[in-house]
């Protein structure tokens, strides 16, 4: 799921103010050498952290329907998770870098909420958009300046990319199908005579009409 993400990323990042720019979107990590060895403009998105929103955390089942709207199976709610990215811009002049980051932020703010019919098929299906949040108040337990540390790397300007996926919660079971009759009943007599064995069934419409006629007319 993680990989189509970042699909999901690299075609808002290249098919918003970057198209047609020929400008790459990476995402290895920013390292010294990975910076050594670039040789053209480059667009750097790198996950530096996952971790769950449980805010949106949710118990129970959710029923699955069929085309005639009939519950076939039930599965638990997905889970979401917080994709973290750290987009910065490469080239050899920092004010074209700075260019880059703003055609980027440009791109991102006009796509906040991402509808189903434009994830990959194992999102769409789960039928729930995705957002996208650009530069916001950072909760993440690691400064930026650890991330930068960490990587080996001097500290750049960069934006925070926060995507929030769900994740589909297995297994998926088969429910039964609906119910159509009520329970029957059955009587036999003292000498369990199978010949005076009665029946008696108990269906909704039946027992409404019953209820209905043990009610005292108003008077």
């Amino acid at each position: 799921m993680i990989h189509e993400v970042d699909e999901v990323l690299k075609g808002l990042l290249g098919g918003g103010a970057l198209k047609g720019s020929g400008i790459d979107v990476s995402f290895e990590a920013p390292t010294r050498d990975w910076a050594a060895r670039r040789n053209a403009p480059v667009v750097n998105s790198y996950l530096y952290d996952i971790r769950e929103d449980v805010g949106r955390r949710q118990r129970g089942h959710v029923p699955v329907h069929d085309e005639r709207d009939i519950v076939v199976r039930r599965r638990r709610p997905p889970r979401w998770f917080r994709l973290a990215y750290l987009v910065t811009a490469w080239t050899k002049n920092p004010q074209d870098e700075h260019r880059l980051l703003s055609a980027v932020l440009a791109s991102l703010l006009t796509r906040e909420i991402l509808p189903p019919a434009e994830l990959p098929a194992s999102l769409a299906a789960l039928g729930l958009s995705v957002p996208v949040t650009v530069s916001g108040t950072q909760t993440e337990s690691r400064s930026f300046a650890e991330i930068w540390s960490a990587l080996g790397g001097e500290l750049k300007p960069s934006l925070d990319v926060v995507v929030t996926v769900p994740f589909p919660a297995f297994p998926e079971y088969d429910a039964g199908p609906p119910v159509t009759e009520g329970a029957t009943i059955r009587v036999r007599t003292m000498d369990d005579d199978p010949a005076e064995t009665t029946g008696r069934s108990h269906r909704p419409h039946q027992v409404a009409a019953a209820r209905a006629a043990r009610r005292p007319n108003p008077r």
